[in-house]
């Protein structure tokens, strides 16, 4: 059996080997590092992917969400709910742009950020929601939207990990993540459903006027050399790594695809296992009923194969993983609310009931493109071994 890994991006690397190689020495031979042909051909390509109007690449998915934050023209003390359950990258630029992030509790079966607890946070200062598509599963836009609209709020969505996923809306439509919100932001972490090999991040919008002030903001705030209309950061994605994702941005269904497979399997495994809760896909059309992966579903994409194991040892059966060769993960051991960063006096331990669980059970088990049967075998084999001794 081959080697386990957490993400096997050498594996999916020898299988575009020699597209990445070529491409990334035309761009060495043409010097054009920087805003470079391969960036702009890579932003319309992106855009006609998401059905979106207007992406526009820079350095860092973190850079990405601060930028979309930036451009709305959001003022120090504005509130900005999001998801306790999350990367702190989320929570950290709102506290960076003197915002104030507010965090609310998570559904206990998508990880997702609660619309009961969004409408139950709204005060006069709310100016932003930023639904996150946690470990690659959309957030319920529908209610989400629906709230924004009625709050007059911006909504952005943190889409650092659900690239390529679809959303369903209870009328039929179907939309991309990252195309239904009024900004979003994804990053390019070589991890990533759809990484580079090094950083780099986008935003998008379907916004004109949005779009051109963001395009400012990623360049020294200018639109014409020298002249500096807006206050901007310098956070340009570099020509390699647009090559690099001009690559793989045709796979990425592809990509999308093993991992849901993947996944199918992991869940057919666990099935019946009393202290494993699988992963359940929420959304309109999916099976809700069930802990299940549908096998024509596209509505996760499966950034993270996450479980929750109770009634066990979860730091346990993480070393006994390890022991075993076996790499995993906690995302995320503690809340953001009791990092000693984002501590605040108005949050009430009471209000996170389901973060406070879930840190406590969550594991997340190796998923990528390139998990072959022999392994996964062998995951769930020690998985079960473990919780049912």
């Amino acid at each position: 059996m081959k080697k386990i890994q957490m993400v096997d991006l050498k594996g999916q690397y020898e299988e575009i080997k020699e597209q990445v190689d070529s491409s990334v020495l035309n761009v060495i031979n043409s010097t054009a590092f920087i805003n470079g042909p391969e960036v702009h051909s890579f932003q319309k390509e992106l855009e006609d992917y998401l059905q979106v109007k207007h992406v526009i690449p820079c350095a860092n998915g973190t850079d990405a969400l601060q930028i979309a934050m930036m451009g709305l023209g959001l003022e120090p003390g504005d509130e900005v709910i999001t998801a306790d359950f999350t990367f702190a990258a989320t929570v950290e630029v709102i506290a960076l742009l003197k915002l104030t992030p507010v965090l609310v509790d998570v559904e206990p079966n998508s990880f997702n950020i609660d619309p009961e607890a969004i409408k139950k946070a709204i005060t006069s200062k709310t100016k932003a929601i930023v639904p996150v598509h946690l470990f690659g599963q959309s957030a319920n836009m529908d209610v989400i939207m629906q709230i924004a609209k009625e709050h007059n709020l911006y909504v952005i969505e943190d889409n650092a990990q659900g690239i390529g996923a679809n959303y369903k809306f209870a009328n039929g439509q179907v939309a991309k993540t990252g195309a239904i919100g009024h900004v979003a932001s994804t990053s390019f972490f070589p991890s990533k459903n759809l990484g580079c090999y090094g950083d780099g991040g986008a935003i998008f919008t379907n916004d004109d006027d949005l779009a051109h002030t963001i395009r400012g903001v990623v360049n020294h705030g200018m639109y014409k050399r020298y002249h500096h209309d807006v206050v901007g950061v310098n956070s340009r994605l570099d020509s390699i790594q647009a090559t690099i994702l001009r690559t793989k941005l045709p796979k990425l269904d592809g990509y999308n695809t093993a991992r849901r497979t993947a996944a199918i399997k992991y869940n057919k495994a666990f099935a019946g296992i009393e202290n494993i809760i699988t992963p359940r896909v929420k959304g309109n059309g999916c099976n809700t009923n069930e802990n299940t992966v549908c096998d024509s579903c596209d509505c996760h994409v499966f950034h993270q194969y996450t479980l929750r194991v109770v009634n066990t040892d979860r730091d346990a059966l993480v070393k006994h993983l390890n022991d075993n060769g076996i790499p995993c993960g906690v995302y995320y051991p503690i809340p953001l609310h009791s990092q000693k960063a984002y501590q605040d006096t108005r949050y009430n331990e009471a209000d996170f009931p389901v973060t406070n669980q879930l840190v406590k059970e969550v594991i997340s088990l190796p998923m990528h493109t390139e998990l072959d049967d022999e392994q996964i075998d062998f995951i769930t084999k020690t998985v079960i071994d473990f919780v049912t001794q």
